[in-house]
């Protein structure tokens, strides 16, 4: 069964269409690239998916929401399924990364301090950042950041991770030991969403491959050598 499903979706931004008839589905443990120009839909595309964008036209499922029927009170409950990592990092630059964490589990109810410390040691570890606890985001590199904010995504154990342009800001060598970790968490089980226009991390990597262009989605299938 899917655990993403888009029919005859129409994704729409400030009255205009951006992709109409989406179709597709995306299954447990898939690793999915979102690939195309700058303006083609991707991050639109996701942003239908995580809520930021209302489905109004065609259906749509994610992690058992029904998003042509979502309203803005469930947003909550349906992004803590989801783990979602920006281009930006977005992370509070008042505050370390232990301050940054714990922000965040507290703000999705967690209130026992001993099982919070647990989980940010697991995801950190997770990550490799086991040692930046204290450290604030000025005093980390732009890997070392989005690190972090893959931690944070990490941190209510989602069942689908979506990253858009998550290597954007980052050089080559960095990106991909980015992309390194994105693949090893989906190979405990999640599901991972990228949008990217980096095509040397599918080729490294591999996974399906979404292309978006002339307000369509296509899946590709790359040729094997």
């Amino acid at each position: 069964m899917a655990i993403i499903s888009l029919k005859n979706a129409e994704i729409v931004q400030s009255n205009r269409v951006i992709l109409k008839n989406v179709n597709f589905d995306i299954n447990a443990g898939d690793f999915v690239f979102f690939v195309g120009k700058t303006g083609s839909g991707k991050s639109s595309l996701l942003q239908t998916l995580y809520g930021d964008l209302w489905l109004e036209r065609g259906t749509g499922t994610i992690a058992e929401f029904q998003l042509e029927k979502v309203v803005r009170n469930d947003l909550p409950f349906l992004r803590r399924k989801l783990g979602i990592v920006f281009q930006d990092f977005q992370l509070l630059t008042d505050r370390n990364v232990g301050e940054n964490l714990i922000f965040f589990l507290k703000a999705v109810d967690w209130v026992d301090n001993s099982k919070i410390k647990s989980r940010i040691d697991e995801v950190l570890e997770k990550v490799k950042l086991h040692d930046s606890l204290s450290k604030m985001p000025y005093q980390l590199s732009g890997g070392e950041q989005q690190r972090v904010a893959i931690a944070r995504a990490l941190l209510n154990n989602p069942e689908i991770l979506i990253a858009d342009e998550p290597t954007g800001n980052l050089d080559p060598e960095v990106g991909d030991e980015i992309l390194k970790t994105f693949h090893e968490i989906n190979k405990e089980g999640k599901v991972v969403l990228m949008a990217t226009h980096n095509y040397d991390h599918i080729l490294k990597y591999g996974g399906r491959i979404f292309k978006c262009e002339n307000q369509e989605v296509t899946e590709v299938v790359m040729q094997q050598n």
